[in-house]
Parts: C-alpha cells; structure tokens; sequence
C-alpha cells in the first residue's frame, strides 16, 4: 500500500461507519419477528441498491466527480448500509427454524427487489438529470 491510498481508506471508513450505524438504528426500529419476513433488512437492502444505482449516474454520467467521492459515498455509506451478510445469515436461520417456504421468498424477493431498485435508480436518476446513455457505449 503507498501514501496515495491512505485517503480512500480513510473515506472508506467513515462512510462505512455511517452506514453502519444508519443500517443498525434501522434494523432495531424494526426488529425480525422468528419464523418471518425480514422486512428491515430487505428494505434496507433495496434502499442502498436504489442509491448505489443513482449514485453510479451522477458519478459516471453527470458530475466530474472527486476522487473520493465514490469510495465515500458507495463503498463507505451505501456498502456500510446494504447488509447482505445479514441477509444470508437471516436465510441459514429460517432454514433451520424449518420455515423453508419463507426462507425461499426472502431469498429469491430480496435479490429481485435489489435489482429492480438498481434498475429504478438508474432510470431515476437519467430521467431527472436528463441524461441517456449513447446506443454505441452500450453496444462496445
């Protein structure tokens, strides 16, 4: 590791931290009833994913961003936030508490969800800042 490393590690921290912390004042406002749906943990799951897909946007297609900000913003807070080792964990826990059906639907809903919020967040974030991706950077 050089010296020029040494600020993304730093940003990475903090904004971990951050996001940590918001994902645990979530996850105690709404605790996980035994035998249900963890809906604290898909929530925020589905939430970080929506703003890692604006966040990819505005970073990539409409700011001339810091160096940091991205480490900051999406490793840090959103990578703090989005919790899906827990989300794994959850499911090894339905599973030996028997409720396989509900084990299932977490695990197949979250992935969706997670990805249609990916998606959302990007048509989003083009949509309001008016920005469209060229057909031949998609096609390349």
């Amino acid at each position: 590791m050089n010296r020029h490393d040494l600020p993304v590690l730093a940003v990475i921290s903090v904004g971990g931290g951050i996001g940590a912390l918001a994902r645990y004042g979530i996850g105690h406002m709404f605790p996980v009833a035994a035998g249900h749906v963890p809906w604290s943990t898909l929530a925020i799951n589905a939430i970080g994913c929506f703003l890692i897909g604006v966040l990819m946007v505005l970073i990539t297609e409409v700011w001339s961003a810091h160096r940091l900000l991205r480490p900051f913003l999406g490793v840090g807070i959103l990578g703090g936030f989005t919790t899906f080792s827990t989300y794994t964990n959850e499911i090894r826990a339905l599973f030996a508490a028997g409720d396989a059906v509900v084990a299932m639907v977490y695990l197949a809903g979250t992935l969706l969800a997670a990805l249609l919020a990916v998606i959302a967040g990007v048509a989003l974030a083009r949509a309001v800042t008016g920005t469209v991706i060229e057909k031949g950077a998609v096609d390349a």
